[in-house]
């Protein structure tokens, strides 16, 4: 990777980290704080938000016709969002340890805490949980996804992509034969170490301890 693009990618991630510091800002703004995975509100929010709740029936009296209808096809896909799920850990359960490359931690993938407000009713809590789930499965998937392509592809597109996954930025250019020779055992080992592509850059027999996320699973 050459130095503008290590240069932009470091940007990148320092904006990420400005991006979380705002958004803990907002648990002040809207009076509430997280304390490991519960999220409390302040007493005098909590009696507004109960008082801000529709009940069901007015509820779905307000909704559109086309949202109605539109139900049953969303929770009919839980059927092969479910099944993707589980063929998702059952694919790294074997596959990784064969590997012998970090699985992935499900749990971090999966946050469920907007059915916890006040202001919805239960069927938009509902809605919430699904959605917090179908979109935990999507981001589980790219992750695994991603740590695949590294240990067996990792090489940039000739066309862009509409969102490449972080791991991707680190990947050998499009072409540059001896340059991916050189390099695919270096992202298999930075791989199996936990360690995030930018490992590759340097000697396999370097420290990439840093950077090993505390949470992966590995054999």
């Amino acid at each position: 990777m050459n130095d503008r693009i290590e240069q932009l990618v470091q940007q990148i991630e320092s904006l990420r980290q400005e991006l979380q510091a705002v958004l803990k800002e907002q648990e002040q703004e809207f009076l509430y704080k997280v304390e490991g995975t519960r999220v409390e509100f302040e007493e005098r929010l909590r009696r507004t938000h109960k008082e801000l709740r529709q009940n069901v029936f007015a509820w779905l009296r307000a909704s559109q016709l086309r949202n109605v209808l539109s139900a049953p096809f969303i929770y009919g896909m839980i059927v092969p969002i479910a099944l993707f799920d589980l063929g998702l850990t059952v694919y790294q359960q074997i596959c990784f340890r064969l590997y012998r490359i970090p699985r992935v931690d499900r749990s971090e993938y999966f946050v469920f805490d907007r059915h916890h407000l006040g202001y919805l009713n239960s069927i938009q809590k509902l809605n919430c949980i699904y959605c917090a789930y179908a979109n935990g499965v999507i981001s589980y998937a790219r992750e695994i996804s991603s740590r695949t392509e590294q240990y067996w592809c990792p090489i940039k597109h000739a066309r862009k992509l509409a969102d490449p996954h972080e791991r991707y930025l680190y990947f050998v250019p499009y072409g540059a034969a001896q340059e991916f020779q050189q390099k695919q055992h270096r992202f298999r080992t930075a791989l199996r170490r936990g360690g995030a592509p930018r490992a590759c850059e340097t000697d396999d027999s370097a420290d990439i301890s840093s950077v090993v996320p505390p949470n992966d699973k590995a054999d």
